[in-house]
């Protein structure tokens, strides 16, 4: 009996490759996204807090070099919270980018090996053929020597 092959196997180890150099290349874009919304949070987060304590502060009063300071300090921050917003977005965008290839990559894997299993089909269609054919030659041959005996 024939040794199944397929005949794109290298085409489907390369796509195979390709496929999780992808899912890598996700798995690293998710992973720079989520440190950079995290650092995103955290400095929202702290500016909340500072809100909360100066206008605590502002109740019991503050001098007006503490509000200027503070005030300063606010500007900053909401620099780097606008600069962190521009870095998620370019992150997500990366993120979605590398999302879609691998939704491509994946499908384009898929389709070989649906063509793999069709063409697996068709070669043990062929074999049991030819078993068939190979059975119906040894029992007429075995029937032809019962006859002449």
């Amino acid at each position: 009996m024939l040794q199944y092959k397929y005949r794109f196997e290298k085409v489907l180890t390369i796509r195979e490759q390709e496929k999780q150099q992808t899912e890598m290349a996700y798995k690293e874009s998710v992973q720079a996204f989520e440190e950079v919304a995290s650092k995103l949070y955290e400095q929202l987060k702290k500016k909340e807090n500072l809100i909360d304590s100066q206008t605590e502060k502002l109740k019991s009063g503050s001098t007006i070099q503490e509000i200027h300071h503070f005030a300063a300090f606010i500007e900053n921050l909401e620099r780097s919270i606008n600069d962190l917003q521009q870095k998620v977005m370019q992150a997500r965008t990366k993120m979605n980018w590398h999302e879609q290839k691998l939704v491509e990559k994946s499908l384009e894997v898929r389709k070989f090996e649906k063509m793999r299993e069709k063409d697996y089909e068709s070669f043990k269609e062929e074999q049991d053929k030819a078993e068939m054919l190979i059975l119906d030659e040894l029992s007429s041959i075995m029937y032809s020597k019962k006859e002449f005996r």
